[in-house]
């Protein structure tokens, strides 16, 4: 029999109203400083308290305070793949991929501060605890889970199909003991070097990398996600020659 779940107090709920104005405060200070310059006072200063110590009796000091923001991120960037995975459930995995990569490109957009607390430089003097690890693999484990499916579709032809060195198989134990056993490397493999790709085009746009290169990076990073895609075995298979190429999608809208 189920139960309603329990009300929350007014001393429940102003915590959390308050606990979101903290973070709300330490993001702007993220935008104006950057994570090194994350403030105790500052954000006390932001949110209304008399000095930083009453900041303790929510987070016990800025670390606490970063990896909440990070958790937050990670899970908001998480949210928005998911999301692109869900609406393109029904479409071939290269046009799901690429629904991934935009919508991972298009949170960094609109979140330059927080994509730059989880992919950029490291925080001096901070280390992530696990708390963020959940959060921080969702991503990859999305990407990874595309791939995984398009081989158990027959839809899965990379360009690569020669075997996964011995060497590389044992530098990828400390993943392969957190996936399906059996799982095989080349699928492990692609997911990885997509992730990896993902995240760097996101970055060198973000981060002015291409900025006199490229023109329209809408146009570019749909071009190069898909073709990406292909190279990573999510195309058209080729020794079926005469089997019609399915034509790209024009690039969704901004």
């Amino acid at each position: 029999m189920s139960t309603a779940p329990k009300a929350l107090t007014a001393r429940e709920r102003a915590r959390i109203e308050f606990t979101r104005d903290i973070k709300e405060a330490a993001r702007r200070q993220l935008a104006e400083h950057g994570p090194a310059g994350l403030s105790l006072r500052g954000v006390a200063r932001d949110t209304g308290l008399v000095s930083a110590s009453a900041l303790y009796r929510y987070f016990p000091g800025r670390d606490a305070l970063l990896t909440a923001l990070i958790a937050d991120a990670y899970d908001a960037l998480g949210d928005a793949a998911d999301a692109a995975a869900a609406a393109t459930h029904a479409e071939p995995h290269l046009t799901r991929w690429a629904g991934i990569c935009h919508a991972v490109r298009d949170w960094a957009l609109a979140h330059p501060h927080e994509y730059a607390l989880i992919h950029g430089s490291p925080v001096p003097g901070y280390e992530a605890p696990p708390d963020t690890t959940a959060p921080g693999i969702r991503v990859p484990f999305l990407i990874g889970g595309l791939f995984a499916e398009a081989a158990a579709a027959g839809a899965y032809h990379p360009f690569d199909d020669t075997p996964v060195p011995a060497d590389t198989h044992r530098a990828l134990q400390p993943l392969l003991g957190r996936l399906p056993e059996g799982t095989p490397d080349a699928l492990v493999v692609a997911g990885l070097s997509a992730w990896t790709y993902l995240f760097g085009a996101v970055s060198f746009e973000l981060f002015g990398h291409r900025a006199a290169i490229v023109g329209d990076h809408r146009a570019y990073f749909d071009h190069e996600v898909r073709r990406m895609g292909i190279l990573l075995g999510l195309g058209p298979d080729r020794s079926a020659p005469d089997r019609p190429a399915r034509a790209e999608a024009a690039p969704p809208a901004s």
